[in-house]
């Protein structure tokens, strides 16, 4: 599991991303130098012609990162059909999960995001998340409690869940979030804040259906692909990461089409 970047934090040319382009290109090297050197024992024309072809690729080395930029774009159209079908799938479970907190649930359109209190990134978001959920009230924003990352984000998580907390949960969620660093002492402050006892939403969060809501987020969050935090879902795309722009641009485009949910606004 990994908090994501945003992507205004990664500049072009970055040395991730190049990073990224070495591990495509060695091997397409690496295959093609195999391909020569097979060819080139079992006749020496094809020797001729491979050393022809390396001579070609030396003088014009950028070959092999174009082939590696093209790899590059497959393998994210593969990815982005495989996140489509599994969206389309778990629809119900994604955005129908009666356990679930949602704001705005008369919204016509769905947004959900994946979470953990402890995530540099969600904290980064927080307040832009509700910012649009106010500001917004067509969307219908559904809270994933997607904790992972240590036993405090972990038990803030299951405190949050319980009955007595998830009617002040947007507020929760909000305080949650502005606690740096979160530890028992800081969770118990941000419920406070919230109007929770957090005695009681302690004791409550003992409850095992609340582990096994939790079990389950993780196990739908595997399903679709989503390995990282914060992650929203708007329809069938899945935005990683804080890119708040990308997001805003998911929700206007659901808003100028139909978008195919099951079952009726909660």
């Amino acid at each position: 599991m990994k908090a994501w970047p945003r992507t205004a934090d990664i500049e072009p040319g970055a040395s991730s991303d190049y990073l990224k382009r070495m591990k495509l290109t060695l091997p397409l090297a690496l295959t093609l130098a195999a391909t020569l050197a097979i060819s080139g024992c079992e006749k020496t024309a094809d020797a001729a012609f491979g050393a022809k072809v390396r001579a070609y690729l030396l003088a014009h080395p950028e070959v092999l990162q174009e082939m590696a930029t093209k790899l590059q774009e497959q393998e994210q159209l593969k990815q982005q059909t495989a996140s489509k079908d599994a969206v389309q799938k778990f629809r119900q479970r994604l955005e129908r999960d009666p356990r679930d907190l949602v704001a705005n649930p008369g919204g016509t359109i769905t947004v959900v995001e994946f979470y953990d209190y402890n995530c540099g990134y969600c904290k980064l978001s927080a307040p832009d998340v509700v910012k649009l959920i106010k500001s917004n009230p067509d969307v219908r924003f559904v809270f994933k409690e997607f904790a992972f990352q240590t036993e405090n984000s972990i038990a803030a998580s299951r405190m949050a869940l319980t009955a007595g907390a998830k009617p002040q949960g947007v507020a929760l969620y909000s305080a949650l979030m502005a606690q740096k660093p979160l530890n028992p002492g800081s969770i118990d402050q941000a419920f406070r804040a919230a109007g929770v006892d957090p005695v009681a939403a302690r004791k409550a969060a003992a409850d095992p259906a609340i582990e096994r809501q939790i079990s389950d987020t993780h196990d739908l969050a595997r399903s679709l692909g989503i390995d990282g935090t914060p992650a929203f879902v708007v329809g069938d795309n899945i935005i990683s990461g804080a890119d708040m722009n990308a997001l805003r641009t998911a929700i206007e485009a659901a808003r100028a089409g139909p978008m195919k949910r099951p079952g009726s606004p909660t």
